[in-house]
């Protein structure tokens, strides 16, 4: 079975980029191997490009599977509800 894929968008100085990731870096062992996560850095070369294709305007901004499903922290519950419906 094919990983479903996570990319965050974060730059290195949000807060809530670092709450986001620690959230995720803590809830994503439950699910085993299921998803697998990229972090990009919104305001590197790639990033930049990459958001600039898929109307990313904030950071963090969470993708799942090529499309934004939180543009800022989701609480713990509302990102584990969202990952059990994959």
């Amino acid at each position: 079975m094919e990983k479903i894929k996570i990319e965050m968008y974060y730059t290195l100085t949000c807060p809530n980029c670092k709450t986001l990731k620690k959230m995720l870096k803590d809830i994503l062992p439950e699910f085993g191997d299921r998803f697998e996560l990229k972090t990009t850095l919104a305001n590197g070369p790639v990033g930049m490009v990459r958001s600039m294709k898929l109307g990313i305007h904030s950071v963090p901004t969470l993708l799942i599977n090529n499309e934004i499903v939180f543009r800022s922290v989701p609480t713990k519950q509302e990102l584990i509800n969202k990952l059990n419906s994959y």
